[in-house]
């Protein structure tokens, strides 16, 4: 009679009302005499205990399951619709790992298989594919992904394959999602485009920043930043899925030809484009003599901090300075020189110019997906690449902060013509 009352409190237990759960225990508790006597006398630990205890809930929660199908066992009893047909190993999928367990086995009056709702409900853990991607992108290896479990009898899936296999399935599903999401909602000022190699393939990277400061990762592409088919594809991704093409906006690149010509084709002259200074600097310096390289650096950050007109002006002499014995120098200084100053031309204070001059906002990602892919040691296709690449930038975007000099972003907007009413011209918008 005790077993039978046991299980008709089961029956009413929520699954989240610990205090039930905790009055259940303790009308059984003499169910829980031989745990303790285990771990009085340290011949087991709680991890195997609770393994163990965990094995012995959800068999019971099957067979209650069946019940309500087939009815309790009982002899002589009246044959229903669903029969009971023995018991088999079976599977459950638990946060990062499956569990064996025995489940009960039903069938109809034809023989045709009738499932156990509790079962199909947990042999699939909604949650598992995602737990193994974290716990893969936090540097664990797939050969060593066992031993991040806790050691119980029982467990199953931890195998070399089936973590891959649930990688593959949570990465590819956030890459879809982060490149098939709307952007109609998402007010974009600026949008950062960079390339990154990941074992030889090329990636171009999108990241815009709102009018609030915030950055989003808005697309992954696979192919080099000098093929401008590929740019142009991405570019017209973005703009199907919502962002306004008649709309102008700062896009802060590298030198790449290809991608201002992409920029230009899909968003036409209103586009106003930055290049990054960083490279433009490094590129200058590599092909001069450190005593030239020093000299010519000064004079490229002070020409940077002066007006448009006044810092090209500044450049323009110093190429003329180093034409004569550094010509490769001098013309890359001057290639792309009214686009290095685009923000001293949109009036942008210093507050803001020092984080929309360079693409270092997209290249530090970047980093973290070295960092998150550095035990990956055998890419078999791109698509692989392109996978890990969205992981890396997924896990760079929980860190994402709002850009340096965010209340002076009403500054921008004015400037790209994007604050047209007297209300948005009388209030700054304020960092959160």
């Amino acid at each position: 009679m005790k077993d039978r009352k046991s299980k008709s409190n089961l029956k009413v237990v929520h699954r989240n009302d610990r205090a039930q759960v905790k009055r259940v225990l303790a009308d059984s508790g003499q169910a829980l005499l031989p745990m303790l006597e285990l771990i009085e006398g340290a011949r087991a630990s709680i991890e195997e205990l609770m393994h163990e205890a965990a094995v012995g809930l959800v068999e019971q929660l099957l067979v209650l399951s069946a019940q309500d199908l087939a009815g309790a066992k009982q002899r002589g009893r009246e044959a229903g619709p669903v029969l009971w047909h023995g018991a088999q190993r079976g599977v459950i999928g638990l946060a990062e790992r499956q569990l064996r367990v025995q489940r009960p086995r039903l069938r109809d009056k034809n023989g045709r298989e009738v499932r156990v709702p509790a079962y199909e409900r947990l042999r699939n853990h909604a949650d598992a594919a995602t737990r193994v991607r974290d716990i893969l992108i936090a540097g664990v290896c797939t050969r060593r992904y066992a031993q991040v479990l806790p050691e119980a009898a029982g467990t199953v899936g931890v195998s070399k394959s089936a973590v891959s296999g649930h990688f593959v399935e949570a990465s590819a599903a956030q890459l879809a999602q982060f490149n098939e999401r709307s952007l109609i909602d998402l007010k974009v000022l600026v949008i950062y485009i960079d390339g990154i190699i990941v074992n030889g393939h090329h990636i171009i990277a999108a990241l815009g920043v709102d009018d609030a400061g915030d950055k989003h990762l808005l697309g992954l592409s696979l192919g080099a930043s000098e093929n401008a088919q590929v740019v142009k594809d991405l570019l017209r991704r973005l703009i199907e899925r919502g962002l306004d093409a008649t709309l102008s906006y700062l896009f802060v690149i590298d030198g790449s030809k290809a991608l201002r010509s992409a920029i230009d084709e899909m968003f036409g002259k209103q586009a106003r484009v930055q290049r990054c200074r960083t490279h433009k600097l490094r590129n200058v310096l590599e092909r001069l003599p450190k005593t030239e390289a020093a000299q010519t650096k000064a004079v490229m950050t002070a020409a940077y901090k002066l007006g448009a007109k006044e810092g090209m002006a500044k450049l323009q002499k110093q190429a003329q300075w180093l034409q004569r014995e550094h010509a490769g120098a001098a013309a890359l200084l001057l290639e792309g020189l009214e686009e290095t100053f685009t923000v001293n031309a949109l009036g942008l204070p210093p507050s803001l110019t020092r984080c929309l001059c360079t693409t270092n906002i997209i290249e530090n990602p970047n980093g973290i997906v070295r960092r998150t892919s550095r035990r990956v040691t055998r890419y078999r296709d791109a698509d692989m690449a392109l996978r890990w690449t969205a992981a890396g930038f997924i896990e760079a975007q929980k860190s994402f902060r709002k850009i340096q000099g965010v209340r002076d972003l009403w500054i921008l907007e004015t400037a790209l013509g994007r604050r047209n009413s007297d209300s948005d011209l009388a209030e700054p918008r304020e960092a959160a």
